[in-house]
């Protein structure tokens, strides 16, 4: 395991980025229905997808945000669109059909054999179009093994005699392959996402051989890595039990540069947690709520920041929203991103006289 830490891009003082998904504009999910209907050729899908990345990009850069992501507009309910890719998966119908979409709603894959995914994660190509769109600093995201399992069903006397932990070292040996495939292809910043911990029953400790399994080789390559451990947002709504303490010292083994915590969202508190996240890594703080209406003034997220400063210096310290936007309105999510920035911009003020 790599001991030193990659550089990270942007600022010295305060980076600002985003943890990985973009609010969609209303005319993709018209089009999405289109898509699933047949209706759209593969230029026509293509040129929406290339559309919806470069809006998430332009937001992005107008906002002010220094290490940016395509938005994650190509994919769809953040892994559902990863099942078509894999073999040795049969799709099943959702618990629940009628009512509010929520935990229980999205489709389920039953595993018939040992899964593969031959042709990769896709995440490369999102790269080779979002690398050709902007000078901002790019970080490609990736779901966690665990969480892509999340929709895969196990029983006993299946091809992992129903061990979900046997299946995620296999799902996790696929993103390895991606995330090599990135650095390849000349990625320089990675993050994997991990609402699981909270969700799935298990140990941390296993949690984290799995996500040290699926990253190994890749800090070494000079890839900066980080890991963002959330409690799902599935219609602006948490599954797991929204503490972190139980998690450490297990998640601090983590093989990464960079932890990446939501603390706005609940009310910001464990902020203590990021003086021992940084006695070893850096620290990404979601300080911006992305569950609610509520825009947050931009002198709010400078106090949020001043909060988690008690506890981490402004070099070792990126500002965040708490997790994706896709849940939400795109005029909501650009505000919170303009006042992420403009409360960035208060403190490095304060810390330098200078707003830049």
């Amino acid at each position: 395991m790599q001991t030193t830490l990659n550089p990270r891009p942007g600022p010295a003082l305060l980076s600002t980025s985003v943890v990985g998904s973009y609010a969609l504009p209303s005319w993709v999910w018209t089009a999405m229905e289109a898509i699933r209907e047949g209706k759209y050729g593969q230029t026509d899908v293509r040129e929406t997808f290339d559309d919806a990345v470069n809006i998430a990009i332009r937001d992005q850069e107008r906002a002010g945000i220094d290490i940016i992501t395509d938005g994650e507009m190509r994919r769809w309910y953040f892994v559902q669109g990863f099942y078509d890719l894999f073999t040795g998966l049969e799709q099943i119908p959702p618990l629940r059909t009628q009512g509010v979409y929520g935990y229980d709603s999205p489709p389920r894959y039953r595993v018939t054999d040992k899964i593969s995914c031959p042709n990769g994660l896709g995440i490369v190509g999102e790269w080779q179009y979002t690398r050709h769109q902007t000078d901002r600093a790019i970080k490609m995201t990736c779901p966690g093994p665990l969480t892509l399992t999340i929709h895969m069903q196990l029983r006993k006397g299946d091809a992992y005699n129903g061990d979900r932990l046997a299946l995620a070292h296999e799902v996790a040996d696929v993103v390895n392959r991606e995330l090599h495939s990135l650095a390849d292809a000349g990625v320089t910043c990675i993050q994997l996402d991990e609402p699981s911990y909270s969700i799935i029953p298990g140990e941390v400790h296993d949690w984290i051989g799995l996500y040290n399994r699926a990253v190994r080789g890749v800090r070494e390559r000079g890839v900066r890595v980080g890991l963002h451990v959330c409690f799902g947002n599935l219609g602006s709504r948490p599954r797991g039990k929204r503490r972190y303490d139980w998690m450490f010292p297990g998640l601090m083994e983590a093989d990464c540069d960079e932890l990446v915590l939501e603390f706005a969202n609940r009310e910001m508190i464990e902020l203590e947690l990021l003086g021992e996240v940084a006695k070893a890594k850096d620290v990404g703080a979601g300080l911006v709520d992305i569950k609610s209406f509520w825009v947050e003034p931009a002198e709010e997220v400078a106090d949020r920041i001043r909060q988690a400063l008690r506890h981490v210096s402004p070099e070792k310290l990126t500002i965040l929203p708490d997790c994706g936007f896709f849940q939400v309105p795109r005029w909501l999510a650009f505000q919170k991103l303009q006042r992420l920035v403009e409360g960035v911009r208060i403190v490095r003020h304060e810390l330098t006289g200078s707003a830049e």
